[in-house]
């Protein structure tokens, strides 16, 4: 077994200091056993709890239209599901830092504190600002603060396996997407809107009191510093990541959002049928973000980015000739599993390209505010499109195949900078 040597650490009094202060000690990365399990655990369930809930809104969106906010347009309610991963996003410039800081259970501990909140809250709403409050805001705050330590803690308990078990962790967000809208389609016709969301902000507060518990990063924390390390962007590398990321973003939610309304048009009377395509997709996710990881030490990670780039671009084009319930279900699972690895690998890959990987999570943090612009913007621009072909899918598809075709081609190019012309390359 390849080990390295990486400094482990024990949380001080914080009553005497401001951070969760860490006294290193030189500890062999397990790569592998039950305390780096227990990260991978932990890990998966912040995800589970964030991205997750996020993947969950489309749920909410249908209820909102045809309920509690059935005097607001359409266009109105889904600024509710957009603001969650843009503020989800731009918060991770701040956590980022913080957890390289040592502020991780602090981190957790708030997060928990706000996703919880936005449940119980939410059961109370009755007006649209009070739905933006407590549903937007908490959900995107909270979600930011658990993102970066549910990425950022695996990577140094892991380097063989380091792809596999993120792989493990992302998948949390994809059982989130699918668990969470089934819980709520069984239990609103049963017990109703507010005591469903209590029952969800009960499982939060479950799932996340294990990670608070159990979380516990490698590494002594790095000194106070700037919130962004400007210097970043002067490595080639780091700027070929971070506009591949931001491109990967725009293309990325596309089909997700539009998958549904499409499918009732396009071959799916069955409305049921098209409520769970969601939860199809991001179950068929679950599988695209183990197996690719699996794959990544004998193949690479940034080839497993660029296949699965290419591969979502060119299955998103064959969307356009869907017509039928069978070929809507085809491709909510070919499209979740392909894209499953875009969502699995960036940190495996950023971390790869780093050589001190103490600046994990402020580098991803930084990177995190382009992708939250790339996110917002993303959905108007693809739903400015439909709106001007007066319905027409077509150009909505051609944009989101093109666009991830474009990012796989970024990502080729950061393959050619690590490897040069060797097609075979492991990198």
């Amino acid at each position: 077994m390849t080990v390295t040597k990486l400094p482990s650490h024990a949380e001080a009094d914080q009553s005497s200091q401001q951070s969760e202060d860490i006294t290193p000690k030189e500890i062999e990365c397990p790569d592998g056993g039950l305390l780096a399990w227990l990260q991978v655990a932990s890990s998966f369930f912040l995800l589970f709890n964030s991205w997750g809930i996020i993947n969950t809104f489309g749920v909410y969106q249908t209820y909102y239209e045809t309920n509690l906010l059935h005097n607001h347009s359409p266009s109105s309610i889904s600024w509710i599901g957009s603001i969650q991963p843009f503020l989800l996003l731009i918060v991770g410039v701040i956590s980022g830092p913080l957890y390289d800081m040592g502020f991780f259970r602090s981190l957790v501990a708030v997060g928990t504190v706000l996703i919880v909140l936005s449940f119980m809250l939410t059961s109370l709403c009755r007006a649209y600002w009070q739905v933006i409050l407590a549903q937007s805001i908490f959900v995107g705050v909270g979600a930011g603060c658990l993102f970066i330590p549910a990425v950022a803690v695996v990577p140094r308990y892991f380097l063989r396996r380091r792809a596999v078990a993120t792989g493990i962790v992302t998948s949390g967000s994809s059982l989130g997407g699918t668990l969470y809208p089934i819980i709520f389609q069984q239990l609103e016709p049963r017990i109703g809107f507010p005591w469903t969301n209590r029952v969800l902000g009960f499982i939060a507060l479950a799932t996340c009191t294990f990670s608070l518990v159990v979380i516990r990063p490698l590494g002594k924390p790095s000194e106070r510093r700037s919130l962004l390390e400007l210097p970043a962007f002067r490595e080639r590398t780091y700027q070929i990541y971070c506009v591949a990321m931001f491109f990967g973003y725009i293309a990325f939610f596309g089909p997700v959002f539009y998958l549904q309304s499409y499918a009732l048009t396009h071959g799916l009377s069955d409305g049921t049928l098209a409520l769970y395509l969601v939860a199809i997709l991001n179950a068929a996710s679950i599988a695209g973000r183990i197996v690719p990881p699996y794959f990544a030490p004998k193949i690479g990670a940034i080839n497993i980015m660029f296949f699965s780039c290419a591969s979502a671009g060119v299955i998103t084009m064959c969307w356009i000739a869907v017509r039928s319930a069978a070929g809507n279900v085809a491709f909510a699972v070919a499209y979740g599993f392909s894209s499953g690895g875009i969502i699995a690998m960036p940190t495996v890959v950023l971390a790869s390209l780093m050589q001190d990987i103490g600046l994990l999570g402020t580098r991803m943090g930084m990177s995190s505010v382009l992708n939250a612009f790339a996110s917002l913007c993303g959905a108007p621009i693809v739903g400015a499109i439909l709106k001007g072909s007066a319905g027409d899918y077509l150009g909505v598809q051609l944009f989101c195949g093109l666009s991830m075709l474009v990012t796989a081609g970024i990502w080729f190019a950061l393959r050619w900078t690590q490897s040069g012309p060797k097609l075979l390359a492991n990198v």
